[in-house]
């Protein structure tokens, strides 16, 4: 299979996902709308998905988005990718990882085949502007560094010393972290390192709407 893009990437999860729900995949129609894009839009990702073999059209089938059959069936190998509690895009959220289920996703389809990703549920509307709204999970690869303008999952230590964990765009202002949301309404998170900890939990690589 030929590289995915981002979001095609994200359409081809979003197809795993509904196929195992519902037994079917689903319409042009039902793409665009979880992407919130118009139903050309949506088949010109699926044609993408074709061409470079993620998808493969039945023979006998009509000319629809449920004629495109997924390569790897959804009940063969996939990563059980774990969603571990919330992560707010507005104000740091106090956040208990506990493990809430896990999202069946393929191997191939995952960077580097989804070693060390999770799963977070997205509260609020900071990252708007990122694309990434309330309700959405947000895909995650564990690593503790980040480069500047990198979207991260960051954990501060809080008041509580049970700390808090907010999903934010990284970047740095000499000594000082400075976690800036994508929305013009709000301020970003300035923290300096010596008077408050903040561990990098991993780095924002896609996500999944709708789901």
């Amino acid at each position: 299979m030929r590289e995915l893009t981002s979001r095609q990437r994200e359409v081809l999860n979003f197809i795993r996902i509904f196929t195992a729900r519902h037994g079917v995949p689903p319409t042009v129609r039902e793409i665009g709308e979880k992407f919130r894009v118009t139903p050309r839009a949506a088949f010109d990702h699926l044609r993408a998905l074709e061409r470079k073999g993620a998808l493969r059209r039945r023979s006998s089938a009509r000319r629809t988005s449920r004629a495109l059959t997924l390569v790897e069936p959804v009940s063969g190998p996939y990563r059980p990718v774990p969603i571990l509690g919330r992560i707010a895009a507005g104000g740091p959220l106090l956040a208990t990882e506990h493990h809430e289920g896990d999202l069946p996703l393929a191997p191939s389809a995952l960077p580097e085949g989804g070693e060390n990703v999770f799963a977070l549920r997205v509260r609020g509307e900071s990252m708007i502007g990122a694309h990434i709204c309330d309700g959405d999970l947000v895909l995650v690869r564990r690593q503790d560094d980040a480069q500047p303008n990198d979207i991260v999952v960051a954990w501060l230590d809080s008041e509580s010393g049970q700390g808090e964990a907010t999903v934010k765009r990284f970047l740095r202002q000499g000594d000082l972290i400075v976690l800036k949301p994508e929305n013009p309404v709000m301020a970003p998170i300035v923290v300096n390192p010596r008077e408050r900890r903040v561990q990098i939990l991993g780095k924002v690589i896609g996500l999944l709407r709708g789901v």
